[in-house]
Formats: C-alpha cells, structure tokens, sequence
C-alpha cells in the first residue's frame, strides 16, 4: 500500500520509481503492497507514454512538457518495453472548437466538442515544440482527405483531414513494473520489496505489518512513510490516523478485440480520436490484437471498478464511427479491464477538467513525516519518483548521490515474458516464479504475462501452469486446485474472460 524509508505502501508505478530512486541513493527502503505489484491503478492503463496533448487546452503547460520529456526518457532507457507509436487524429471539420480552447482555458466553457483542424495543429506546434533538442520521435504531419483515404483506406470517407504525431506505447505496463522493482532491489540488501503484505497500523511509531499469506506479523521503525496507494490514499492515511481527502478518482475502461480487419486497417498506428461530446476513444494495437478505451467517469470505491456493458456499446459505436465499414461486436473481444486515476480531488464538474498532474501531500504523526503522492501519470513516473526522493532526503537529512535521468530500466533486451508466439515452457515459468516473486496463479497470467490480454488461455493451458508453477511455489493438488478456481473467478468477475 506504501514506502517505509530507514518506507512506502503501493506498489503502482509511483511507489516502485520513488523504491528504486531511494534505493539509488542508499536509503534503508521497504516498498510493500496488500496485493500484488502493479494489480491496482497502474495494471489497468491505456498503455501509452504519451505527453497529453489534450492538457494543453487546461493550459497545463509545465505538465505536457514534462510529460513529453519524460516520454523521450522511456523509449531512451527502456527501448525492448516502450515503442514509438505514431497516433493518428481522425478530423471531420476545420473550424469546430476554434473558440472552445481559450474559453475553457478562461474558465469560460464547461460544455465540451468535438475539437476541428486548426485547434489540433496549433496544440501539435506547442507539442513538438516541447520535445527541444532532446527529439527522439518525428515531428507531426498532416493529410487531407485523398492522402488519408491512401494511408487507411478502412477510414470513415468523411474524414477532411489526418493528423499524424508521435507518442509512445508501452508493450507491458506490469512487466515495465516489475523490472523497476528489480532495478531498486539489485542496489542492495539495504532496499527490498514484498507484495502480499498489509499496514495493520502505527503505534509508538513502530508500524505493524502481515504477511497475507503465512499470516506472520513484523514490525518496522520507519523514519519517513511514504503513502504511494493511488486511489487507495485517503483509506491508507486512515489506518494510519490522518483524515485527509487528496483523491478524486475516476474510472477508466478498455476492451482488447481479436479482429483482424480491424487490426489490418489501423496498422501500426494509434488513432486518437474525439467524440462530438468531447470523450476520448483510443484504438491502438496490441501485438496481433487490438485496445480500445477509455472512459473517464467518476467512481466512489475503487474496488468496485468495472468495464460495464454500456461503456462496450460506447467503444464500439465508436469504432464504427472512424471504421464504418470493418464489423466489430462482443464476440471479438477477449479481455476487458477498469482501473481508477489517483486524480486530485476537485469541485471541477466534469471529469476532463481534472489535473492530471501530480503533486505531495505533506502530513506529521508526532515526528514522523507521512508524504502522500496524489495524481501523476505512468509517462512522468520518474520525474515525480525523483521529485518524492528529494523531498525525502530532505527530511533524512541526506544528499542525493545519483539520477535516474538515463539510468536504464532492466537488461535492455526483450523479456521471454513478452513472447506472444509460442507457449512458454517449464523451465521459463521456473525462472519467472523464482525471479518476480509469483504467489498466486493470476500473478503470472495477469502481471507477468500477457496471456490472459491476448486472449491465449484455455483451461488445459491454466491447468500446466498451474502444474508448473505448483513444483517451484511448493502448492500440493489441494492449493493448486484452489489456485485454478481463485485464477479462473478473477478473470470472469473482472475481465469478463470465461476459460473452458
């Protein structure tokens, strides 16, 4: 849920970059998670490192310049887990949103459209203009009707123009996670990370911990808590006696769809496009599959999120909005999934009005400073990661030995994990379960694969890796059977994904 320093709970992204900055540095570094690592907010995103053009139009400059910096750091320091993705915006009219942008940027405009050519290619200027010398993606382009009818002919032939800049797509948000984890753990003895593992509370300033699995308790005398739980905060601050309200969430759904036409007609390229009543609808390709999202709708429990049946009608409506001629429908889609932003908490009326930066919460238990991470974005994870480190050794009163700037992020070459060709073998599930810190089945189907995205499990082959896995984990049949029925319920009650 957090990072104990001499520490943290969460093990999303912003609690595992902050783990291995701390752990750069040489600080004592606990990071633990009541669930597995990366399983909450930072498994459920639209897998893009990207700077949020969008923002631009909240006149969040710092943020989108940040973001797209940060976006160049990726795809430089994790080059086999982020890709450049050229994204394609889809345009039906010139003018449309014209006065929309300065309106709503002067508070003046609540209501939101579709936004028209001219307002994207001003945002597209201010956009590569913020990449400076660090460019490591090509600038925009654009295309009038002939030119993008030639590049996608499946497009919808009312399109009056084409955009075309870059971002970046991130193969495997959960793999990217775990290779940080082992980054900050390979510093030393002095950082370690534990999933399955809860805050029971604070006393005396000793914090009191469980092992979800053995049921064994431990304490630890933390100097500095770190409270990375993402949508989770303000229930995490709770346990330990602060009554805060830091978070606002809001959900977001996507949908993963075997269709090959589909897949034929976008290529490799994201299409980014907006609806008339301003939503956003991502379609981008997954290896030989194809994403779909998302929605951002506004949720009270973040345990309750789900994809619900209205938000499929909307993403593929939308579809066949830019595609009209390629069918798409439920029978294609293979994997569904809702996660929830750790966004600020706002009276902002609706949920595109919203922040998507991120800033630190400062809070005092006697002495004992708690930090609480609220907002962010998986693109700027570092720089915030980096921005947490320095406010904490700052209260630990030592200094910063080393960046993460251009620090490497894993081994650099492509993880077996990855692999969508072929099946995996035992030996490979060894390594995996020996590696990364594998407790239950839905670890490996879920976060340190991408078998169950891609839609590649039948019960056969959940029943071998369940085998496999039982002979490095130590389950006997009565565990092993437990694990399939706990792997198998996971998958049909959140991602609607029934194995037979």
């Amino acid at each position: 849920m957090g990072l104990f320093a001499d520490g943290s709970f969460g093990a999303g992204i912003n609690g595992v970059g902050t783990f291995r900055d701390l752990a750069l540095q040489g600080v004592n570094t606990l990071l633990i998670d009541r669930e597995d690592f990366c399983s909450g907010a930072s498994a459920a995103s639209s897998r893009m490192a990207h700077g949020g053009i969008r923002y631009l139009e909240n006149g969040e400059f710092r943020l989108v310049r940040e973001a797209v910096q940060e976006r160049n750091r990726m795809i430089q320091n994790a080059p086999a887990l982020v890709k450049p993705l050229p994204t394609t915006i889809p345009m039906f009219k010139l003018f449309s949103g014209l006065l929309n942008a300065p309106l709503k940027f002067l508070g003046w405009l609540e209501k939101p459209s579709e936004r028209g050519a001219l307002v994207i290619k001003v945002g597209l200027i201010f956009y590569d203009a913020f990449t400076g010398k660090d460019r490591v993606v090509p600038r925009h382009g654009f295309d009038g009707r002939r030119e993008s009818l030639r590049k996608f002919p499946a497009l919808n032939p009312q399109v009056a123009f084409t955009a075309t800049y870059y971002d970046g797509l991130i193969l495997s948000p959960e793999r990217l996670t775990m290779e940080v984890i082992l980054d900050g753990e390979q510093e030393g003895e002095h950082a370690r990370a534990l999933n399955y593992v809860s805050f029971l509370g604070l006393e005396g300033g000793v914090a009191t911990l469980q092992d979800e699995i053995s049921g064994q308790r431990f304490t630890v005398q933390p100097r500095l808590i770190i409270n990375a739980a993402g949508p989770w905060i303000d229930l995490a601050n709770r346990a330990l006696g602060i009554n805060s309200r830091y978070i606002g969430p809001t959900k977001g759904s996507h949908l993963v769809l075997d269709n090959p036409e589909l897949r034929r007609a976008i290529g490799d390229h994201e299409f980014f496009f907006e609806n008339k009543d301003g939503r956003i609808v991502l379609i981008f390709p997954l290896f030989d599959k194809v994403m779909i999202g998302t929605s951002d709708l506004p949720i009270d429990d973040p345990d309750s999120a789900l994809c619900t049946d209205e938000e499929v009608d909307y993403f593929l409506g939308m579809v066949g909005r830019v595609f009209p001629g390629i069918p798409v429908d439920r029978s294609q889609i293979v994997f569904r999934f809702s996660g929830v932003r750790p966004l600020a908490f706002t009276d902002a009326r609706l949920p595109g009005q919203i922040t998507r930066d991120h800033h630190i919460q400062e809070d005092h238990l006697g002495s004992l400073p708690v930090l609480s991470l609220v907002g962010g974005k998986w693109t700027s994870f570092r720089a915030f990661s980096e921005q947490v480190t320095d406010r904490a050794l700052a209260f630990l009163g030592l200094p910063r030995t080393g960046s993460t700037q251009s620090l490497p992020i894993g081994d650099g070459v492509d993880a077996f994990a990855l692999k969508t060709s072929s099946p995996f073998s035992r030996e490979e599930i060894r390594q995996l379960a020996e590696r990364e810190k594998i407790v239950h089945l839905d670890d490996l189907l879920l976060r340190r694969t991408l078998l169950a995205y891609l839609g590649q499990l039948n019960l056969a082959r959940v029943e071998q890796l369940a085998g496999w896995l039982s002979e490095s984990l130590g389950w006997n049949k009565k565990q092993t059977i437990a694990e399939i029925e706990r792997a198998l319920s996971i998958l049909a009650e959140k991602h609607s994904v029934y194995v037979t």
